[in-house]
């Protein structure tokens, strides 16, 4: 009988030892926590998008709490989240910009033609594995819709073989960016201003036998541009959002039709 209260009273001992020991080292080895930065995160969403520019929303609360980021770079949490947040650490004005996507291709079935059938997997990665996609035009929409299936947000739909974003719905998360194998979609200010909605890099030559509306890189719109908003590169007009001013001459002098004035209330 002894040697049992012997063994129990042995082995409660070193259990005691042991949980004095690893109460003593989980003070002495405690990570010390950021009490502002973890009430930074209880106002952001969760998502871990990363549009911010961080890894997640620990890390941009982490960059906010050491003064290293500006509070309106959350797109899903709008504008109420950064003047939360700019609140929180004392500051004036949110600095937010909504922004959204925009799927600069306006490929559908009306201005292009498939160049052969597809019967493969109904997803634009895998039909990109053949040759490209089966458009005519390499560089365009293949229309199966990968940015719409990851779009939390249902700002995302596909008509007539080509993509198109609501604004209104849009959180510029950036999901559909990464879901693009085509690399079609951008995230932009919702603001009014003008978008090549093209993405070929062919010469014009080529550009105007597969599709009736795609860039020719005439560069008529970079002449009509007062600001110097319009560059073409690699046969490709590409607007500068920052100078854009959405007078529209650009659109008028696109003999494509393929810049559009997007964002709120945009300019006719």
């Amino acid at each position: 009988m002894n040697e049992i209260i012997f063994a129990v009273a042995l082995v409660g001992g070193i259990g005691l030892i042991v949980g004095i020991v690893l109460s003593a080292a989980s003070e002495a080895f405690a990570v010390p926590v950021d009490e502002k930065a973890h009430a930074i995160r209880e106002k952001l969403p969760g998502a871990n998008c990363g549009a911010c520019g961080f890894s997640g929303c620990d890390g941009y609360a982490e960059a906010l709490s050491k003064g290293e980021a500006q509070p309106g770079l959350c797109s899903p949490g709008g504008e109420e989240t950064a003047l939360e947040l700019a609140e929180l650490l004392g500051g004036e004005g949110s600095g937010f910009v909504r922004k959204s996507a925009v799927v600069h291709c306006f490929g559908t079935e009306n201005v292009t033609k498939k160049a052969a059938a597809y019967q493969g997997i109904k997803t634009c990665k895998a039909a990109m594995q053949l040759y490209g996609g089966m458009g005519r035009c390499v560089y365009g929409c293949i229309g199966f819709g990968d940015c719409a299936a990851v779009c939390s947000y249902g700002a995302i739909t596909v008509s007539g073989g080509a993509a198109a974003v609501d604004p209104q719905r849009c959180k510029a998360c950036g999901a559909c960016v990464s879901a693009c194998p085509h690399g079609l979609i951008k995230i932009e200010p919702v603001r009014p201003h003008a978008a090549v909605l093209c993405s070929s890099c062919d010469k014009g030559s080529v550009t105007t036998k597969v599709c009736k509306s795609g860039c020719i890189g005439c560069m008529r719109c970079t002449r009509a541009c007062e600001n110097g908003a319009i560059t073409v590169k690699d046969n490709h007009a590409r607007v500068d959002t920052e100078k854009c001013t959405a007078c529209g001459r650009c659109v008028e002098a696109c003999p494509r039709g393929i810049l559009h004035m997007v964002g709120e209330n945009p300019a006719e």
